[in-house]
């Protein structure tokens, strides 16, 4: 784990950088221009490469091609499903072992899903490239606008680690333990050099463009809410943090720079009146770790110092309508709520 030093983030203030949130319905791109006020920086919110991935096998699967996924592990969630079709509809897909792992980290779990490992693409097969970034798109988009592309990419995706045997969910709330029981520094998990290896998607993305950034969404999103400045104040007193996410809906107790606990939940599992439940007995230390899996989400972990409290509750996040009736603080850091996850990325480097 590389921290970000004075003397680095003075470097990486003096730098352009292409920032992309990958979330699972969109992309969230910011290109951070040094000298620029952040508010008037190229923004860009488009479908996520999931998505996209996902109509190209859904249009292999209505023009009655066999598929070949080619490239390197990414984001799964849509591609997973129109894959599914897919193999539903009768058609074959076939896959290289780097790119079978988007769909789950044991392959013998991949095979029986009805998808073939193979190190070519066979005969008579519509290719579909994998990853979660495409920097040629990126290029070309901001080509149109006379912006050139930036050097410098950072980028935020949600891994969960490598995990063969176990739910991978499982193996992330445990990450996140170990983390918060070290310290819990969130600028810590912003990797500006060598990345854990139990992160192969945020190494994916490594060997895509060898020089990025990287951190996990739920990083990316919680460093972001701190960037509002009616926030900033409240934090030495403690917040909770809230992204409600597309697919994911991740809470955090934050105290200046520092987290200590959290739960993690799918968005399609919750309503307004079981988020202001469960965030309840997380201001009241009551939550545990189990209710969370027992009810479908990820899981939640504590800090044995963490106390009762956190009155302070922040929310942002494409499905944040879900908290509108609770009245909790609408984060829109620089204006730009989409935007979130990027200036998280940035506050992390020291950036802004």
């Amino acid at each position: 784990m590389m921290k970000v030093h004075g003397s680095q983030s003075l470097s990486f203030r003096q730098k352009d950088i292409l920032v992309i949130d990958v979330g699972s319905g969109t992309q969230d791109i910011l290109v951070y221009q040094a000298g620029k006020n952040v508010e008037n920086c190229p923004k860009l919110v488009m479908p996520s490469r999931t998505q996209l991935v996902a109509e190209q096998i859904r249009r292999a699967t209505q023009q009655g091609h066999n598929i070949f996924l080619y490239g390197h592990v990414m984001g799964g969630g849509a591609c997973t499903a129109a894959l599914k079709e897919h193999l539903e509809a009768g058609f074959r897909a076939y896959a290289t072992e780097q790119a079978a792992y988007t769909f789950n980290d044991n392959l013998a779990k991949v095979h029986r899903m009805g998808i073939e490992l193979v190190e070519a693409a066979p005969e008579n097969t519509c290719k579909i490239w994998l990853g979660d970034i495409d920097l040629p798109a990126y290029q070309q988009a901001l080509k149109a606008f006379e912006q050139p592309l930036p050097s410098q990419l950072a980028v935020a995706v949600q891994d969960h680690g490598f995990s063969a045997n176990e739910s991978n969910r499982t193996l992330r709330i445990r990450l996140w333990k170990d983390f918060i029981a070290q310290g819990g520094i969130l600028s810590d998990l912003v990797f500006t050099e060598k990345i854990p290896e139990v992160y192969t998607r945020m190494k994916a993305v490594k060997e895509i463009v060898p020089g990025a950034i990287l951190t996990d969404t739920g990083t990316a999103a919680l460093l972001g809410i701190t960037a509002d400045p009616a926030i900033r104040p409240q934090l030495e007193k403690g917040i909770i943090a809230i992204n409600i996410g597309n697919s994911h809906t991740l809470a955090g107790a934050i105290r200046g720079q520092r987290i200590y606990g959290l739960f993690e939940h799918h968005t399609k599992d919750l309503n307004t009146k079981i988020l202001a439940t469960l965030v309840k007995r997380m201001q009241n230390n009551e939550l545990s770790n189990e209710e969370i899996v027992n009810a479908g989400g990820h899981g939640a972990t504590f800090h044995p110092d963490m106390r009762q409290g956190w009155d302070y509750i922040a929310v942002t996040g494409p499905k944040r309508a879900m908290a509108k009736p609770l009245g909790w603080y609408e984060a829109a850091p620089y204006g730009d709520m989409m935007l979130t996850g990027c200036f998280g990325i940035l506050i992390g480097l020291g950036v802004i």
